[in-house]
């Protein structure tokens, strides 16, 4: 499983773990990476793996819908970015009907 977030592109960080003699080994620091079920208004249930951050963020903006909507392509990763994809091809097929 990939340790990365969908909506923000959260990922793994490097680092080291630092002794009291100040030996310094390297370290992963991995996100809290959740499997989450998010209800989206066009396109029903939406299965992701994001991040609390990323969860508050999307409950901030109003809901996944206005969030993918609202942010720019530049700042959504390509996961996201497929998703919004989607979302508006939805939304276009929705008003044409």
């Amino acid at each position: 499983m990939s340790r990365r977030c969908d909506i923000t592109g959260k990922g793994v960080q490097t680092g080291n773990n630092v002794s009291h003699a100040n030996n310094r080994t390297r370290r992963r620091f991995l996100p809290n990476v959740q499997d989450r079920m998010l209800f989206s208004d066009v396109l029903g249930r939406i299965r992701l793996k994001c991040t609390p951050a990323a969860i508050r963020t999307i409950e901030h903006n109003g809901g996944l819908d206005s969030f993918l909507l609202g942010t720019t392509d530049a700042k959504l990763p390509a996961e996201a970015l497929k998703l919004k994809r989607r979302l508006e091809k939805a939304l276009a097929k929705r008003e044409a009907a």
